[in-house]
C-alpha cells in the first residue's frame, strides 16, 4: 500500500488570478497575477524556483509553454495534463518533487485561457472510439445524474430541481464575496428554477461557467517550511483515482454516484488520518460543474450519508454558516473552469481562510480543507482529492 506524504510537504506561498472574461490579458498576464503574488507572499524570488509543474488543458504543449512566457532559464518544467484534475495533478506532482529530496522549492501553477477562441464549453480532444462509447455533450452526461438520483431517493421533480436550484443559490451567495470570481452577484431561487434548459432537468444557472485564469502554489519540504515563514499551510494528503471504465458498460451502473470521488476519498482520507470528514473537515472545494454533480459529491466523499445529501443542502448544512462550508469561495458555480488552474484555485481557498485573509466570508478558526477535482463524466473520470491543513499533526 502506498504510504504517502502527511506533512512531508508544505506551501509557503500561493497566488490566484482573477478569472473571468479576460480578453485583454494573455496567457502570460494571468500566470503572472498569480505567480507575483505567490512570490510576494513567500519572500521569494522568481529564480528561487528549482522546478515546476505546469497544469494545462489545451492552453500550451509541453513545458516551454511555460518557459517561453516565464523565462525560467533552463530549469525543468513538466507540463501535467489530467482532463479537469490537473491543477490537482500538478500540485501532486509538486509535492513528490519536494518530498523525494529532488528539489528543495518547487512551483506548481495552473493557467488557461480558454475566451479568446469563442468557445462556449471545453476544447476537448477526440479519443480513439469504436462509437459504442456514448456521445454526449457534458451537460447531457451530468444531467442523467439528477433523475437518477431522484427516481433512487423518491424525490419528485420539482422538488430535485429545488435542491439544483439551492446548490447554485449557495455557491452564487459565496461568489458574491469574492473579488476574485468571475460571477459576483447573487442570484435568486426564482431566478435559477426559471433558467433556460440546457438539458433537462438543467437550466443554464445549473451549470458553471468558461473563464480564464490561473493559479499557483510555492511547495518545499516541510523541515525547511521555517526558513520562509512561521505560519505555512501543510499537505496533508493529495490522491488521484482513475476509473477502469466499468460504470460506462456496465447495466448496474445508476449515475448517482462516481465512484472515482469515492476511492480517491478514501485513500485521502486515510492518507491524512481522518475518520469523520463531515465533522473534521473546516471547509471543502469541490468541483461542482454542474449542480447534480455536486449533489452526489457530498455523499461519494462521505459528507452525508447515501440519499441524505439532497437534506443536508436543502437545510443549510453546506452553507457558509453551516456545519461544513461546501466551496465558501464560489465554486466553479461562481469562478468558472479554466481547467488547469481550477485545483490549485480551490487549494488557495484553503489558503486564504487559515491566515485570515478570506474577507467576508472568513470562517472561525479553520484548521482542515479539502479540494475535490473531477474530470471526465460521472461514469468514467479521474478525480483528485488534495487536504490540507493549518497545523502539523
Amino acid at each position: 500500500m502506498a504510504k504517502g506524504i502527511k506533512d512531508k510537504a508544505a506551501v509557503i506561498g500561493m497566488g490566484c488570478s482573477k478569472f473571468g472574461e479576460r480578453f485583454n490579458s494573455n496567457l502570460e498576464d494571468l500566470m503572472l497575477e498569480a505567480i507575483n503574488e505567490a512570490l510576494e507572499d513567500s519572500g521569494l524570488k522568481f529564480n528561487d524556483i528549482d522546478a515546476f509543474w505546469f497544469g494545462t488543458f489545451t492552453s500550451g504543449m509541453a513545458g516551454i509553454s511555460f518557459s517561453n512566457r516565464m523565462k525560467s532559464q533552463y530549469k525543468p518544467v513538466t507540463r501535467i495534463e489530467n482532463m479537469c484534475c490537473t491543477g490537482l495533478d500538478s500540485f501532486r506532482n509538486a509535492c513528490y518533487g519536494v518530498v523525494s529530496g529532488a528539489y528543495d522549492v518547487v512551483m506548481a501553477i495552473g493557467a488557461e485561457k480558454l475566451k479568446d477562441g469563442g468557445y462556449s464549453g471545453l476544447e476537448v480532444p477526440t479519443e480513439d472510439s469504436d462509437r459504442t462509447i456514448p456521445d454526449l455533450t457534458a451537460p447531457a452526461r451530468f444531467a442523467l445524474i439528477a433523475p437518477a438520483y431522484a427516481h433512487k431517493y423518491g424525490l419528485e421533480k420539482q422538488q430535485m430541481k429545488e435542491v439544483m436550484a439551492r446548490i447554485a443559490w449557495k455557491n452564487h451567495k459565496n461568489g458574491a464575496l469574492n473579488p476574485k470570481a468571475q460571477y459576483q452577484a447573487e442570484v435568486s431561487m426564482e431566478t435559477i428554477l426559471k433558467s433556460p434548459i440546457v438539458c433537462s432537468p438543467m437550466g443554464i444557472m445549473d451549470c458553471s461557467g468558461v473563464a480564464d485564469g490561473a493559479a499557483c502554489a510555492i511547495i518545499t519540504r516541510t523541515e525547511d517550511a521555517s526558513k520562509y515563514r512561521k505560519d505555512p499551510m501543510y499537505v496533508k494528503a493529495v490522491q488521484i483515482s482513475a476509473g477502469p471504465g466499468h460504470s460506462e458498460k456496465h447495466q448496474s451502473y445508476d449515475f448517482t454516484t462516481a465512484w472515482e470521488t469515492y476511492y480517491a476519498g478514501v485513500a485521502a482520507y486515510r492518507e491524512a488520518g481522518i475518520r469523520n470528514p463531515r465533522k473534521e473537515l473546516s471547509l471543502a472545494e469541490v468541483h461542482d460543474c454542474f449542480t447534480p454533480t455536486e449533489l452526489i459529491i457530498y455523499e461519494d466523499l462521505q459528507f452525508s450519508e447515501r440519499g441524505q445529501g439532497w437534506k443536508d443542502a436543502m437545510d443549510g448544512f453546506f452553507d457558509l454558516n453551516g456545519g461544513l462550508p461546501v466551496n465558501p469561495d464560489g465554486g466553479l458555480k461562481s469562478f468558472g473552469h479554466p481547467v488547469g488552474a481550477s485545483g490549485l484555485r480551490m487549494l488557495y481557498e484553503s489558503w486564504l481562510q487559515f491566515h485570515g485573509k478570506a474577507g467576508k466570508r472568513q470562517l472561525e478558526n479553520p484548521r482542515l480543507g479539502l479540494a475535490h477535482n473531477l474530470g471526465g463524466q460521472p461514469y468514467s473520470c479521474v478525480v483528485g482529492v488534495g487536504i490540507v491543513g493549518k497545523e502539523l499533526g
